[in-house]
């Protein structure tokens, strides 16, 4: 094993386990035709420039500047494509991350989870379910009563 391999292995927390997102553990859920979907014409027409490439190219916005990072509205938090319902204020907490943070999801088939090796390291992507839209990621650095960050 190489000093980098090791390095890696010794100071790399693990990740957080599929099974969060009601996944067994080292599986991947893959799924291509979308119940709900839409033209990238029309997403580009409908979304603002963030929210595209946010939502359809995996981006990430620029923390602690997003209209709901400190959002303290009760209500539900909905996919901005499709509208499907993801949260509840209730479950949403200041995780000085600077993006939205949630410790639950109002029903675990509404996110879809699969591991990401993007820039060199291994994360559990999030998406919505119905259209497949990018929501982020989720870390086991949250709050009880599951511990999880999404």
């Amino acid at each position: 094993m190489s000093a980098f391999n090791l390095l890696h292995l010794v100071t790399k927390s693990q990740p957080v386990a599929l099974q969060a997102c009601g996944l067994p553990s080292g599986s991947r859920r893959e799924k291509k035709n979308y119940k709900v979907t839409f033209s990238h014409e029309e997403l580009r027409k409908r979304l603002t420039p963030l929210q595209y490439h946010v939502t359809q190219e995996k981006g990430t916005e620029s923390a602690f500047e997003g209209e709901y990072t400190y959002n303290k509205a009760h209500g539900i938090y909905k996919c901005v494509v499709c509208g499907s319902p993801l949260f509840k204020s209730e479950t949403k907490f200041d995780s000085n991350s600077g993006w939205p943070s949630f410790y639950d999801v109002i029903n675990s088939d509404t996110i879809t989870c699969t591991d990401d090796y993007s820039f060199g390291m291994h994360r559990v992507e999030t998406s919505c379910t119905q259209c497949g839209a990018h929501l982020g990621h989720i870390f086991d650095d949250g709050p009880r009563p599951t511990g999880k960050r999404y």
